[in-house]
C-alpha cells in the first residue's frame, strides 16, 4: 500500500481527474508534446489501457491464440497549448490545492508522451481496487481480501538486455526459465533451447475453434514439440485453448488432453488456458463469470481425478472480472501479465511477462515465463 498522504488527496481530486480522463477517451486522443502543439500519440496501448502489448486486459499470448483486444483506430489531429492548457485549469479548479501538482506531474507523464498509460496512472490512486481495462472502459474491482495473496515484489527482479526476467532473493536467482510453444513456433531445437537455460516448456496440445462450429482441433506440432523437450532434459507440462460453452465440450477437451498425454511423462502441470477472444467471433465470451467458472473447475476436477495436477492460465482481464476465483483457490494459477511492476495481489505460481521473447533453438518470437518455485516434484 502506498502512503496515506497521497491517497487523501487522491479522493479530494478524483472526480476532476475522471473528467480529464473521461474527456480525453471520449475524444480518443492521447496527446503528445511537439514542438509548436500537442499530438495524437499513435500508441493504441495508451488509447486502451494496455501496458506494452498487454494490460492482460487483452493477451496476444499463448503463441497466437487469443486475438488482441480491438484498439481504436489511430490518427491525428493537432491541440494547441491553449487548449491542453485549458484541461488541465478546470482540473486544478475543481481538484482544489490539496494534492493538485502531485496529480498534475502524473498527467503531464501520461500527456507528454511517456511510457506511463492512463490505467497505469490511475492505479495508484485506488489502492483497494484492480483498475483493469476491458472492452474500452475503466472497471474499479474490490481487492478481495478472502482470496490468498503473493508476496512478490518488484525489486526483486532482475531484467537483462535480452528482455529475460528472474526473480532474485538474497542475491541468488530462485526463479525458473520457462517457455510456451505451439505449431506457430515451426521446428523448434530443442537441445539448443535447454543450451539456452530453459528448465520447463508447456506444451499446446490443442484449442477449440472460435466460431459458432468450435471444431476441436489437435496442435500439429505437439508430439515433435513434447518429445523433442523431453529428450532435451527439459520438464514439460501442456496446456488447451479452450472455447467450450458446455459440460459436453469441456469434457471432451480433458478427454482428448488426457489421451494425447497419456504416453509421456508430464511433470509439470497440465493447464485449462481460458482466454476472451476479442471481436464478436469468441464463442465464450458472452458466458457468465459463473459459467466460465463452473466449465473450469470441470476440466480441473476431470484432470486432477486421472493424477495430473491441474492448473489455470488467465490474464488481468479474466482474472477480475469473468471468473470467480474464489471458486477456484484449491488449483494453482499461471498469470498472463506483460509489465514489471507485479501489480495483480492475487497468488499465482507462473508469470508469462512476454509473448515476444528470444530463445535460442527458436527462430521467432515465444511466450516468456518464470515460476517462482518449482512446478515439478524435486
Amino acid at each position: 500500500m502506498k502512503n496515506n498522504k497521497r491517497m487523501s488527496y487522491a479522493l479530494a481530486i478524483a472526480g476532476a481527474l475522471m473528467i480529464l480522463i473521461m474527456g480525453i477517451l471520449l475524444t480518443g486522443l492521447v496527446y503528445k508534446a511537439v514542438t509548436g502543439g500537442f499530438s495524437k500519440d499513435k500508441d493504441k496501448a495508451a488509447l486502451s489501457g494496455q501496458i506494452t502489448g498487454q494490460d492482460s486486459d487483452g493477451t496476444e499470448g499463448q503463441n497466437g491464440d487469443l486475438i488482441e483486444d480491438e484498439a481504436l483506430e489511430p490518427g491525428k489531429e493537432t491541440y494547441t497549448r491553449k487548449e491542453v492548457a485549458e484541461l488541465l485549469q478546470e482540473a486544478r479548479e475543481k481538484a482544489g490545492k490539496a494534492g493538485t501538482e502531485g496529480i498534475l506531474e502524473d498527467i503531464k507523464r501520461v500527456l507528454s508522451g511517456g511510457s506511463m498509460t492512463m490505467v497505469e496512472m490511475l492505479r495508484p490512486y485506488y489502492e483497494d481496487e484492480i483498475v483493469v481495462v476491458s472492452s474500452g472502459a475503466f472497471h474499479f474491482v474490490p481487492i478481495n481480501e478472502a482470496l490468498k495473496k503473493n508476496d512478490y515484489k518488484s525489486e526483486n527482479l532482475n531484467i537483462l538486455e535480452s528482455g529475460e526476467i528472474q526473480y532474485v532473493e538474497d542475491g541468488q536467482v530462485t526463479s525458473h526459465k520457462g517457455i510456451d510453444v505451439s505449431k506457430f513456433q515451426g521446428e523448434i531445437d530443442w537441445e539448443a533451447v535447454a543450451a539456452d537455460g530453459v528448465e520447463f516448456a508447456f506444451i499446446r496440445v490443442g484449442n477449440r475453434g472460435y466460431g459458432a462450429e468450435g471444431k476441436l482441433l489437435e496442435d500439429d506440432m505437439f508430439e515433435t514439440n513434447i518429445e523433442g523437450a523431453l529428450q532435451a532434459g527439459i520438464k514439460v507440462g501442456v496446456y488447451f485453448y479452450t472455447q467450450a460453452l458446455n459440460e459436453e465440450e469441456v469434457l471432451a477437451e480433458a478427454q482428448l488432453v488426457l489421451q494425447k498425454i497419456a504416453p509421456y511423462k508430464v511433470e509439470c502441470p497440465v493447464v485449462f488456458d481460458v482466454e476472451k477472444v476479442s471481436g464478436a467471433n469468441g464463442r465464450m465470451n458472452a458466458l457468465s463469470a459463473k459459467d466460465r467458472t463452473d466449465l473450469t473447475l470441470l476440466f480441473c476436477e476431470t484432470i486432477k481425478e486421472a493424477g495430473y495436477e491441474p492448473m489455470i492460465y488467465y490474464n488481468m482481464e479474466m482474472g477480475t472480472l469473468m471468473l470467480e476465483l474464489e471458486r477456484l483457490e484449491e488449483y494453482e494459477k499461471w498469470f498472463a501479465y506483460y509489465n514489471p511492476d507485479l501489480y495483480y495481489p492475487y497468488d499465482y505460481k507462473i508469470w508469462q511477462y512476454s509473448h515476444s521473447g528470444k530463445v535460442n533453438g527458436i527462430k521467432g518470437e515465444v511466450d516468456m515465463n518464470i515460476s517462482f518455485e518449482p512446478i515439478w516434484e524435486e
